[in-house]
């Protein structure tokens, strides 16, 4: 059992376990559960229906952990609803837009009055119980309207509470603290230090002014129901990253978990070392399961989408009233409200924002590659005994092209697989139909690469058209290279032998010669950013053209980041981001016309998921025992 798990089993195994006769639990029990298994259910469930919760117990039936004694955490939140919440939505959708997500995304908007603690699940309804109290005793000495100030600084952006309605707030806190220990028997820490609703946090210093712009036009004054919400979330994952599955996925193999579009996976970073490239190993939140599944199929979530809300008690001028979670709908999870009421001041920001915009830039990974199928001896499996070049698998590109030197050093600079160059064709044909204006093509020197370019552009039928720039500079960090030397690359002569439609006059801003091997990180990231800057350069700006920019996993952060402003990753972050990355994985860069400043946009085209196609034996499967 791992270390933390011993200490969850630590904070619950000695308490005393009295039993409830709530009518959902007598329910749940004519249906033949377990005491304990039931409770957990409705623990789990919000205690809103019987329906809920049997649900929840079938999902969960092969669940490891079902009868581990381990309870929800849960936190008590004061929440907006109403215009300042639909105005506050709307700054959580925009400055995720134009900063990129922070801290303050991963939650909805919300005043902390206690954080979380634990409670057992036998005893949630009592915690209910004080916090309807609490609210009743509070219910005519509770301001109407609550003073909002903003403050900034270099990693925060929020409201700060008036001194007078922040102590209201924190006796608040404090008699629910009371109520919940002497009913519930849960040690509650109520919120004794700044009271504040927190706008933006640990976003990059240079976003600051853009932030605070869009804070500015939130009218802290708008109309407001305050609503004090009880969450719950999984102890257990507090320190995980949670995904969400875009598509549904079968198990090919026993370790594999099972997902539907929609499910949520909770999954430890650190775990992640040893999963082979493109699986991700992970727990499911809706089955409590876990395996591996293909990370392609998943995208991030927020760590609050899978939190439980409860119970909450609404702070209404005309009328108290104590509800279950479902009865307001305008406090979401992490969602936009719907039709959010927009101030005149944001309306206007928006606007700047929507200025004509001039170049793109499209940076994307090659395709399939033949060793990311058929492993480092790919090309020994392809070779005859005299040396020459066999198709071993209809998977093995046809023919190789032609090179002066060794037919070996493909070894270190593999082509492009036949799904590959499927997929790098379709993509073409993508921007096609998007009818994307492709101007210029750059590639890595590494042929995989400049296959992709090739046949993108043969989808785009830009192949007599367009030519591609072999750019050196464009070449991934070297320090990956399995043989710790620069690859022998195909020479511009040989390229335009073999019929790739290579630009023979383009000379690059750095020569193969000038890459170093095993290069360190600030090398790498400060060759990214000066090969990506004298590209834009060299790319006239009249007009709305698009620069392709056809290289490996790691151009996707390297080349984009430094075009917007953005400092570069942390090294120890850097690949874990780029292990994500799939074949033909691309990200968009817009130009904003007035501002001469590039920003991240949604690419033209969506993503390329497909699953594995695994190698078959007939002989095996039909006559083996």
């Amino acid at each position: 059992m791992a270390v933390a798990e011993t200490q969850l089993y630590a904070k619950v195994s000695n308490k005393h376990r009295n039993k409830s006769t709530s009518s959902l639990l007598e329910s749940l029990l004519a249906k033949g559960f377990p005491a304990h298994i039931a409770q957990k259910a409705l623990a789990a469930t919000g205690q809103k229906t019987v329906e809920d919760a049997a649900k929840w117990l079938h999902s969960h039936c092969n669940d490891p952990s079902l009868d581990d004694p381990i309870p929800q955490e849960y936190a008590l939140y004061l929440c907006p609803t109403g215009r300042l919440n639909n105005c506050l939505q709307q700054f959580w959708k925009e400055s995720k837009h134009q900063c990129g997500k922070n801290r303050a995304h991963e939650i909805f908007p919300h005043i902390t009055i206690c954080d979380f603690f634990t409670c057992e699940d036998q005893k949630v309804e009592l915690l209910y119980e004080a916090l309807k109290r609490v609210g009743e005793s509070f219910s005519q000495c509770f301001p109407s309207f609550i003073s909002l100030s903003l403050h900034s600084s270099t990693s925060y952006l929020g409201f700060f509470v008036g001194d007078s309605h922040a102590n209201i707030l924190k006796e608040f806190a404090m008699a629910f603290s009371a109520e919940a220990s002497a009913l519930a028997d849960c040690h509650v820490k109520p919120c004794q230090k700044q009271v504040h609703l927190t706008l933006a946090h640990k976003f990059y210093p240079h976003h600051q002014k853009t932030l605070e712009q869009l804070a500015k036009s939130i009218n802290p004054a708008e109309a407001c129901q305050w609503v004090a919400a009880l969450y719950s979330r999984d102890m257990r994952f507090v320190h995980y990253q949670t995904l969400r599955a875009i598509f549904q996925y079968k198990p090919q193999n026993i370790d594999e978990l099972m997902i539907n579009a929609g499910d949520f996976i909770y999954v430890d970073p650190t775990q992640q070392s040893d999963v082979s490239e493109g699986w991700v190993i992970g727990t499911s939140h809706r089955t409590g399961c876990r395996g591996f599944l293909p990370e392609n199929y998943t995208e991030r979530a927020n760590e609050s989408d899978t939190w439980v809300k409860h119970r909450e008690y609404a702070f209404v001028p005309a009328s108290r009233f104590f509800t279950q979670a479902d009865s307001e709908p305008n406090v979401k999870l992490n969602g936009e409200a719907h039709n959010p009421v927009m101030s005149r001041s944001v309306t206007n920001i928006l606007s700047v924002q929507n200025t004509t915009l001039r170049r793109g830039m499209l940076v994307m990974r090659h395709g399939e590659r033949v060793d990311q199928v058929f492993g480092k001896s790919w090309l020994q499996q392809c070779l005859t005994a005299d040396g020459k070049y066999h198709r071993a698998d209809l998977n093995f590109p046809s023919t190789l092209p032609k090179r002066r030197d060794s037919m070996k050093n493909f070894e270190y600079d593999p082509p492009l697989s036949c799904c590959g160059i499927f997929q790098s064709r379709l993509i073409g044909e993508a921007l096609l139909d998007q009818e994307v204006a492709v101007s210029y093509v750059y590639s890595s020197p590494a042929l995989r690469c400049i296959q992709t370019a090739q046949h993108i552009l043969e989808g785009l039928k830009l192949d007599q058209k367009v030519k591609i720039r072999v750019e050196p500079g464009l070449f991934e960090w070297t320090k990956w290279e399995a043989s710790r030397l620069i690859p022998n690359f195909m020479t511009v002569t040989e390229l335009t032998e073999a019929s790739y439609k290579i630009d023979t006059s383009y000379r690059g801003n750095f020569s193969v010669s000038s890459l170093v091997p095993s290069e360190s990180y600030e090398d790498y990231v400060s060759r990214s950013s000066t090969v990506i800057k004298q590209i834009v350069t060299a790319c006239p700006s009249k007009g709305k053209r698009v620069i392709l920019i056809v290289g490996h996993g790691s151009s996707l952060a390297s080349f984009t980041r430094p075009l917007v402003g953005l400092p570069a990753r942390e090294s120890s972050d850097f690949a874990q981001v780029v292990r994500k990355i799939p074949s033909l994985g691309m990200c968009f860069c817009e130009e904003l016309n007035e501002e001469n400043k590039w920003q991240l946009a949604n690419p033209p085209v969506k993503t390329l998921t497909h699953g594995a196609n695994a190698a078959f034996n007939w002989r095996n499967g039909i006559l083996g025992d």
